[in-house]
C-alpha cells in the first residue's frame, strides 16, 4: 500500500489542490443559512447570518433566535436545555441579536435565558452559560443535584477575548472588552475593561477624562459584590467612584459560586 510520504511530489500538488477545492465546497455548501432546512428550525433567523460548517452541538433550535448579520464560527455548540426535544419554560432561551460574531470552537448552553446584543464579537473557545450545579446537600454527588438557572446578558458592543467564561448571573453592559481568560461572574458596568478570575475592572471609560484606570478593584464572591474605584489620571484631586452590585455567587444555602484568589 502506497503511503502519503511515497507518492510523487507532482501527484501530491494534485491531490491536496483537489482536496483544498473540496474543502471549500463542503464548507459553503454545508453551511447553515436562514433558507436551509436547518435554518428554519429556529425560533428566528435573521437575514445575511450563518452558523459556519461544521457546527458543534446544535439542538432545540426553536427556542433560540439569530439576528441579521451575524456569524457563528465553525464548531460552536449552540443549544438549549439538556437534551433534544426537551421543552423550554422559556421563550427565547437563546437570543443573538444583529451584526455578533461568535468565535469558532465556543459553547452557548442555554437553560433559562441567555441575551447577547448586537455588534458583539468574541474570540474562540468562549463559554457562556445560565445554568450552574449546586452543592446544597453534602451527602449527594453533585452531578446528581439539581441544578439552577440565573439569567445572562451581555450588552451590545463588547468584546469577549478568548476563553473567557460567562457563568450564570453575569449581566455584562454595553461597549465592555473582557480580557482573555477571564471568569465574569456578576457584574460589569457599561464602558469598561475587566480581566481576572473572577473578573474585576481594571479600566473604565468617565466622561471629561476618557478611559481611566482603576486604582484598585475588589470582587468577593462569596457576597456577590464587585466593587472598584478610579481615579483620574489628569487630576490631582481623588475621586472614587464606588459601584456595588450583585452577582452569581454563594448563598446561605450553598447554592453555586465560582471562588477565586483574592485580588489587591
Amino acid at each position: 500500500m502506497v503511503t502519503p510520504q511515497q507518492v510523487p511530489p507532482w501527484l501530491r500538488r494534485i491531490a491536496a489542490a483537489a482536496i483544498d477545492t473540496s474543502w471549500t465546497w463542503v464548507t459553503q455548501l454545508g453551511a447553515i443559512g436562514p433558507d436551509d432546512r436547518r435554518g428554519r428550525r429556529f425560533g428566528a433567523f435573521g437575514e445575511g447570518s450563518i452558523i459556519a460548517f461544521p457546527p458543534g452541538a446544535i439542538y432545540n433550535e426553536r427556542w433560540i433566535r439569530i439576528g441579521s448579520r451575524t456569524m457563528i464560527g465553525p464548531h460552536v455548540s449552540l443549544t438549549a436545555g439538556m437534551a433534544p426535544g426537551q421543552e423550554m419554560v422559556s421563550d427565547p432561551v437563546v437570543a443573538i441579536g444583529d451584526r455578533t460574531l461568535i468565535g469558532q470552537g465556543s459553547y452557548i448552553v442555554g437553560h433559562f435565558s441567555i441575551e447577547i446584543g448586537d455588534d458583539i464579537q468574541t474570540g474562540p473557545y468562549v463559554y457562556i452559560t445560565d445554568q450552574n450545579h449546586t452543592y446544597e446537600d453534602p451527602d449527594m454527588p453533585i452531578g446528581r443535584q439539581w441544578p439552577v438557572e440565573s439569567a445572562v446578558s451581555i450588552g451590545s458592543g463588547s468584546w469577549l477575548g478568548t476563553g473567557v467564561i460567562v457563568l450564570p448571573g453575569a449581566r455584562i453592559g454595553r461597549n465592555v472588552a473582557v480580557g482573555a481568560g477571564s471568569v465574569v461572574v456578576g457584574e460589569l458596568p457599561d464602558h469598561c475593561v475587566a480581566v481576572g478570575v473572577p473578573a474585576r475592572v481594571i479600566k473604565q471609560y468617565a466622561e471629561g477624562d476618557g478611559w481611566v484606570a482603576t486604582e484598585d478593584g475588589r470582587h468577593d464572591s462569596t457576597i456577590g459584590t464587585t466593587t472598584t474605584r478610579t481615579r483620574s489620571a489628569h487630576s490631582h484631586n481623588a475621586r472614587n467612584n464606588e459601584v456595588a452590585r450583585d452577582g452569581a455567587g454563594v448563598d446561605g444555602d450553598g447554592r453555586s459560586v465560582v471562588e477565586g484568589p483574592p485580588v489587591s
